[in-house]
This record gives C-alpha cells, sequence and structure tokens, in this order.
C-alpha cells in the first residue's frame, strides 16, 4: 500500500510539473530587426529626420506610443500615437497626444495600460516634482480626453527621486501590481500599495551591472525582462547600448542573470527603450543614431511555440 501511494503521489507530481510547464510560454528566437516605418504598409512617418523613440504597444494592439522632438510639438520630447483598426493592420501617421499630457518640456516613456490609463515621465520643473524626469500616470475619458497628469510620489516614500526616472513597466500577476522602472544608472521595483499609491523603490540587484541600465519593460506574467544596458563587461556587449533580457520563475524569484539579446537587434550603435507587445511576441526599441534620424524606431518579432495565448 505505502509503494502504490509513493507512485500515485510521483504521478501526481510530475502531472502537475507538466501542467505548470505547459503554462510557461516558450518562443522561438527573435528575428532580424526591421525599421518600423519601411514594413508595408506602416506609415512613412513614424521615424522622422528628428529624435523618434521610446516605442510600445497598447496592450489591445491597436496603438503605437512614442515620444519625438518633431515639429508641431509643444516643445522638447511630446508622445506621440499612431493607430490603426486591427492588430494585423498596419499603423498610420503619429499624431500628438497634447496637452494636458504634452507640455513644453520632455515628456516621453509613454506606457499605456490596460483600462485606458497612461504612464509617462515627464521633466516639466512643476510644483512638488522632485528632479530632473518623474513618473506621472493620467487616464483617458472618450468624452473628456486625457486627465490631468497624476504625479506619483517622491522618494523615500514613492518611486521618484532626483534623478532621471525611465521607462516605467506596470504588470498585476499574482496578487501583485509592480512597476519597475529605472532612475539614474540602476534599475528599480516599487510595489502599488492598499491605498492604490506606490511606494518605496527597491533597487533589483540581480539586473544592476557596473554601468548604466535603464528602460526595463516587463513581459505581461512578471517572468520576462528586458533593458538596455551599456556595461561593456556584461559577455556579448557590442557597444553602446544593447538590449538584454532576464527571467525568473515567478514574481517571488530573483531574477536570472541577464543575457544579450545578440545580433537580431544589438549593434555598435544604441538600442534603447525595449518593449514587448502584450503577447510578447514582438519587441520594439529605438536605434540611435538610425539611418534616418538621431533616433529611429525598429521592430523585431518571434513565434510562440506553446503556453497560453491570453
Amino acid at each position: 500500500m505505502k509503494r502504490a501511494a509513493v507512485v500515485v503521489g510521483v504521478m501526481a507530481l510530475v502531472a502537475s510539473l507538466a501542467v505548470t510547464a505547459a503554462a510557461v510560454p516558450h518562443f522561438s528566437a527573435w528575428e532580424p530587426a526591421q525599421k518600423l516605418d519601411e514594413i508595408a504598409g506602416n506609415s512613412s512617418e513614424i521615424n522622422t529626420p528628428f529624435l523618434d523613440g521610446c516605442p510600445i504597444e497598447s496592450p489591445d494592439g491597436l496603438s503605437l506610443y512614442l515620444a519625438s522632438d518633431r515639429p508641431n510639438g509643444l516643445g522638447g520630447l511630446d508622445i506621440w500615437v499612431a493607430h490603426r483598426p486591427t492588430a494585423d493592420a498596419s499603423f498610420g501617421a503619429p499624431v500628438n497626444l497634447g496637452e494636458p499630457v504634452n507640455s513644453a518640456a520632455d515628456d516621453l516613456c509613454p506606457t499605456p495600460i490596460r483600462g485606458g490609463g497612461l504612464l509617462f515621465v515627464s521633466r516639466e520643473a512643476l510644483p512638488g516634482s522632485c528632479g530632473m524626469g518623474d513618473i506621472y500616470f493620467t487616464q483617458f475619458n472618450s468624452r473628456h480626453g486625457w486627465s490631468e497628469p497624476e504625479h506619483l510620489a517622491c522618494g523615500p516614500d514613492g518611486p521618484n527621486s532626483a534623478l532621471d526616472e525611465l521607462g516605467p513597466s506596470y504588470v498585476e500577476v499574482g496578487g501583485r501590481a509592480l512597476l519597475h522602472f529605472s532612475s539614474g544608472p540602476d534599475i528599480y521595483v516599487s510595489e502599488k500599495l492598499e491605498d492604490g499609491s506606490f511606494g518605496p523603490a527597491a533597487p533589483v540587484a540581480e539586473l544592476n551591472g557596473a554601468a548604466t541600465d535603464i528602460q526595463p519593460n516587463i513581459r505581461k506574467d512578471g517572468r520576462e525582462l528586458v533593458f538596455a544596458s551599456n556595461d561593456s563587461g556584461r559577455p556579448g556587449a557590442r557597444g553602446g547600448f544593447d538590449i538584454y533580457v532576464a527571467t525568473r520563475k515567478s514574481v517571488d524569484d530573483p531574477w536570472s542573470v541577464p543575457v544579450n539579446l545578440g545580433d537580431a537587434m544589438n549593434t555598435v550603435n544604441n538600442e534603447t527603450r525595449p518593449s514587448f507587445s502584450w503577447a510578447a511576441q514582438t519587441l520594439y526599441f529605438g536605434r540611435a543614431p538610425g539611418p534616418e534620424g538621431s533616433t529611429d524606431i525598429y521592430v523585431t518579432t518571434r513565434e510562440r511555440l506553446s503556453g497560453p495565448t491570453a
């Protein structure tokens, strides 16, 4: 009886592990990156002779947000958005989000979240700002447009600091709501509290190296994260900023050692602000200098081999 019980227990464990493995998505390697406006059908105005970067797709796949200092903005870097009718269609020409999101200062690193919210960074020197560039949140309403941006708290109680915050990335998983971002040369994480505010920033030690590690973006299940680093001591470094990836088993586990994503996207130039699509089969990033402007937007794709699709 004991032997039978042990066998049954082992079989149950194996089955459980198989289910867990099946629940973790597996992907092919990334395809060679392409300049986004050179993909058939996409607007030629996505990239310009000016700075075009910080690309990120909305969760529904219908909008592409970016930062640009192209003409007809409000000043410095502004946040723009290009739309498409379906997730399989091409992106149209970007339009400026206007006030109250954009200002005469730099407004960048847009991060759309489910439900119509938008996290972004502004360098506008407003009363209560913490430093160089702070993280803000705004909500879109079909009748009233974008709400007045809400400033996230300054440290030590909140995530903003006297340094430049960049690349906010928000994920809700495992009963937790996490905000990853970079501040100065390192990557941090802030957890959402019961009152809806974001708590103190904690450095993510396993991601931070000897140089500058910025603009993290996390997959929706919290198990894969990409970021930009100019740490020449990391294995595989091509030069300038490269894109790296780290993974983990769950949001409660530490990240793996970051790995350079290689020649499919990295070059001797600067590759920055990588961002996953909702299904994590598309990755957008900026490259500086680009062949058209000071920074151009690129995209790469991969196939899902197994795991959940929703």
